[in-house]
């Protein structure tokens, strides 16, 4: 039987006591869904556009079976590239004997319609007005605030285009921690994936596994970073601004091995103060 969690405050749920505490001084964010939320919606527009082309397909199904299948695969490979999942949609509408379109249209498709959906969370920002609070995940500046103070040198990882998580980034107010350690998906796809960027961290910072801690709501930070040996904290947030847990998250989470698990960082304090060993 599974050992339920240690429970720290209200919602900070331990997972695997025995790692190594204390040690931090690099720390790699996932950014949609872990920081921001101007992104919400995303899964449900990539879905849709993902139903169409299958459903078109000679073998396919009526289009209710294949919301379920596009919904699972696209959130398994959540914090992968954006092409990764198109590329997976090109092969499941080859497979089913249509004529696919490249993976790279299905991209620029997909964010087309993106755009449309998040044009007036953008704007509101840029005319300023709304305040960036409105699109973050509770508490996101006080935890980066926190690490600041600690000298915790951070980054920003995406799968998202990275001119997009540069001005997303800006809008939201949470790119000066980051200075020019801002990573977002590159045309060359497969020459800046996460777990090259973390390899990249700890040989030129000679780190050792638990000096890295890596905050994530998606799968790929989380397993890259175990990988190595290093901390990984999941963020299972409900992406519409809401404080309650997503459970699909969740478990995905914890197939992946988290560490630790949290719905937001509204006891970021706590929680940074357990990971620098400063609270049992």
């Amino acid at each position: 039987m599974k050992t339920p969690p240690r429970i720290l405050g209200r919602t900070i749920e331990v997972h695997h006591p025995e790692i190594q505490r204390g040690h931090i001084r690099h720390a790699v964010f996932d950014f949609d869904g872990t920081l921001s939320l101007l992104r919400t919606g995303w899964q449900e527009v990539m879905i849709i556009h993902a139903v169409e082309e299958l459903s078109r397909t000679p073998a396919a199904p009526p289009p209710e079976g294949w919301h379920h299948f596009s919904r699972e695969y696209i959130t398994r490979l959540t914090g992968e590239q954006t092409i990764y999942q198109m590329l997976h949609l090109e092969a499941e509408v080859r497979r089913l004997g249509g004529t696919p379109q490249p993976a790279a249209e299905y991209k620029w498709e997909y964010l087309r319609r993106l755009g449309e959906c998040i044009r007036d969370r953008l704007d509101a920002l840029r005319q300023r007005r709304e305040a960036p609070a409105a699109y973050l995940v509770p508490a996101s500046i006080e935890l980066l605030d926190n690490l600041a103070r600690r000298g915790v040198t951070c980054y920003l990882a995406s799968g998202t285009d990275h001119p997009f998580v540069v001005e997303e980034a800006g809008l939201l107010g949470v790119a000066p921690y980051f200075a020019d350690r801002i990573y977002g998906a590159q045309e060359d796809y497969k020459s800046s994936t996460k777990k090259l960027l973390i390899a990249r961290i700890i040989a030129e910072n000679h780190l050792h596994g638990p000096e890295l801690v890596a905050f994530g709501d998606g799968y790929v930070e989380i397993d890259n970073t175990k990988e190595v040996g290093g901390l990984a904290v999941g963020a299972a947030t409900c992406e519409d601004g809401t404080q309650e847990w997503d459970e699909w998250k969740k478990s995905r989470l914890l197939e992946v091995g988290a560490d630790l698990l949290v719905p937001n960082w509204q006891e970021s304090q706590l929680l940074l103060a357990y990971l620098f060993g400063e609270v049992d």
